[in-house]
């Protein structure tokens, strides 16, 4: 198996650490561990975690919280991992064979299509339409899922976009999904960023195909945490668990403590009123600054806190500009390239210095009007 590049993660790999300004969070500015934790709760952990390999599939009391974002869900029906990416990981490997279609709506996070072509799998895209708010294409998804269609996989609320499906749109997709005999794979790890501050539909319950992936890096900021968990039938998720015997094993035994402090329900709630606060501030603000410039930018205000797409005019491909801005502002914004799209690039308007930020991105972007 060979894999291609993962542009986006390659790129802040190498320079996240190095810039001044990163706004290539997918999530709000991430939180210090003093603002999830006490230090009375702090000193109970350090008195009584030890340090070793824990449940592989996930500790009980994690679980348990877990299941309780998902209606009827149990603990068989939840496996925990190493962030998000490990879950689509797993999940693709157990379900994707040499000759299957994998359809997937872009733009999107590019890991799932990634690992589907390194796995032998033909990619299909499905289009989020601009014109419509980044709407699926729903004409289009019903073309391109064929009975040798595997896997439908989208991310919903949809990176870098922002937008969420409508109940609707949901229905016709497991319809066609149904139609098929194809599983769906939702990324659901925005769910809970909502600027509204209500979670949106989520695919679990919908169908009894549906995989549902999500973690606590981006709705709770905690990407340092790495813990993400796959929600599914009983039997796929166990054979899945099988997978993860190969990979990491199991999540380590603090972080696994820690998640399950921040799953507790009123520091939920206070982690997330926390940052749907801090989103809708510097929304205000970046809509403000895009404003001034009608002429270079378009843009379809995201429904979700973190996250914004956003269009230009100008010539020059989106690596290229990201780049330039690296080297001449020391500010890092990701490429639309990176989603499937150019001609965008994906802002993380979570920075607690996102206007100072902008007003370095401005000068780089007189230079090239």
């Amino acid at each position: 198996m060979r894999i291609e590049d993962f542009l986006s993660e390659r790129l802040l790999s190498v320079w996240q650490n190095q810039v001044r300004y990163d706004f290539t969070e997918t999530g709000v500015h991430p939180m210090y561990l003093r603002e999830l934790i006490t230090r009375e709760e702090l000193l109970e952990l350090y008195d009584r975690v030890q340090l070793r390999y824990i449940q592989t599939n996930g500790i009980p009391a994690l679980k348990e919280s877990i299941c309780r974002l998902y209606p009827g869900a149990t603990p068989g029906h939840v496996l925990v991992t190493n962030g998000s990416a490990e879950a689509n990981y797993l999940t693709l490997w157990n379900q994707v064979e040499p000759g299957d279609e994998v359809v997937v709506i872009y733009p999107t996070y590019l890991q799932v299509p990634g690992i589907a072509r390194g796995f032998g799998a033909t990619v299909r895209p499905v289009l989020l339409r601009e014109e419509q708010g980044w709407a699926p294409d729903l004409d289009q998804l019903a073309e391109r899922v064929t009975p040798r269609t595997k896997l439908i996989y989208l991310c919903n609320p949809n990176n870098p976009t922002g937008a969420i499906l409508a109940e609707r749109e949901m229905e016709t997709i497991v319809r066609v999904a149904e139609r098929a005999g194809a599983w769906i794979l939702a990324d659901e790890v925005y769910r809970g960023a909502e600027l509204s501050g209500e979670p949106g539909p989520s695919f679990w319950g919908r169908y009894d195909r549906a995989l549902v992936v999500s973690g606590l890096s981006k709705a709770y900021t905690l990407p340092g945490l790495r813990i993400g968990w796959i929600v599914g039938p009983p039997e796929v998720v166990e054979r899945i668990w099988g997978y993860h015997d190969y990979t990491t094993i199991t999540t380590g035994a603090l972080n696994s403590e820690l998640a399950v402090v921040a799953m507790r329900a009123d520091v939920r709630r206070r982690i997330l009123a926390r940052n749907q606060a801090l989103s809708v501030r510097n929304l205000q603000v970046l809509r403000g600054w895009l404003a001034e410039h009608p002429d270079l930018f378009r843009f379809v205000p995201p429904k979700i806190g973190g996250v914004a797409l956003v269009g230009y005019t100008l010539d020059i491909g989106s690596v290229d500009l990201v780049m330039r801005l690296l080297r001449e502002q020391s500010v890092l914004i990701v490429p639309g390239e990176a989603f499937g799209v150019d001609r965008f690039v994906r802002i993380g308007y979570g920075h607690p210095k996102l206007l100072e930020g902008l007003g370095l991105i401005q000068q780089t972007l007189a230079a090239l009007v």
